[in-house]
């Protein structure tokens, strides 16, 4: 009897044998052995294998991070770091499937199909972080552009992996600064800056419009 993982395993192994995707399930399960049927019973396609892979890496690490002693202590800023750093360990260990995933996508900014069962699971937990964040005044709490972090903590999403399958340097150092950078920029902009003050300030003068008038004319 045919299990998830088993074909999981199958399809990891043959398209980084054969970098490509089997000509077509037939041919797939002979190899494996098993019947259309027991495929079918748990994938709809290989893309939907490829995307189930994805999936799990993110739980896997989210579930990680989160069972940190520490975890509660973290600010928003730290637990997205800390996200990422993990990520990062965790895709290491299939990098080679991983890269064969995505190098088969182009984009640099936006994330490939493949990833479109990620994105829900990140952006949830994203938005965790970012309401925790206004919760403790750690992020400046703007009017529409608030529910607008979590897109770009997801840009910073797409950026980073690809980043990291194209880095070549020793242990992924590079990986590591544009995780620090990329994610401390981010969250410098959630903040509350002097931009901020000037926008209040605007809104004060605004609504006090006829009492400046009143002080003119006296």
């Amino acid at each position: 009897m045919a299990t998830s993982q088993q074909i999981k395993a199958g399809y990891i192994d043959y398209v980084l044998t054969h970098d490509e995707q089997p000509k077509s399930v037939y041919i797939f399960v002979k190899k494996l052995k098993i019947t259309e049927a027991e495929f079918y019973e748990f994938y709809g396609s290989f893309e939907s294998i490829e995307k189930t892979i994805w999936v799990e890496l993110t739980a896997e690490a989210l579930d990680t991070i989160q069972q940190q002693e520490i975890w509660s202590q973290y600010s928003s800023r730290d637990k997205m770091l800390s996200f990422f750093y993990s990520y990062i360990e965790l895709l290491k260990r299939q990098r080679s499937f991983i890269v064969y995933s995505l190098r088969k996508h182009k984009a640099t900014f936006s994330a490939p199909e493949v990833l479109s069962g990620v994105k829900p699971i990140f952006e949830n937990f994203a938005m965790e972080l970012i309401n925790e964040g206004l919760e403790s005044g750690e992020l400046a709490d703007r009017r529409f552009l608030s529910k607008r972090y979590k897109d770009a903590l997801w840009i910073q999403f797409a950026f980073i992996v690809n980043f990291w399958i194209h880095d070549d340097s020793a242990g992924f150092e590079k990986t590591d600064e544009a995780i620090e950078k990329g994610i401390n920029v981010t969250f410098d902009l959630f903040q509350r800056s002097p931009i901020d003050n000037l926008f209040e300030y605007g809104k004060f003068l605004s609504r006090n419009g006829r009492f400046h008038e009143k002080m003119k004319r006296s």
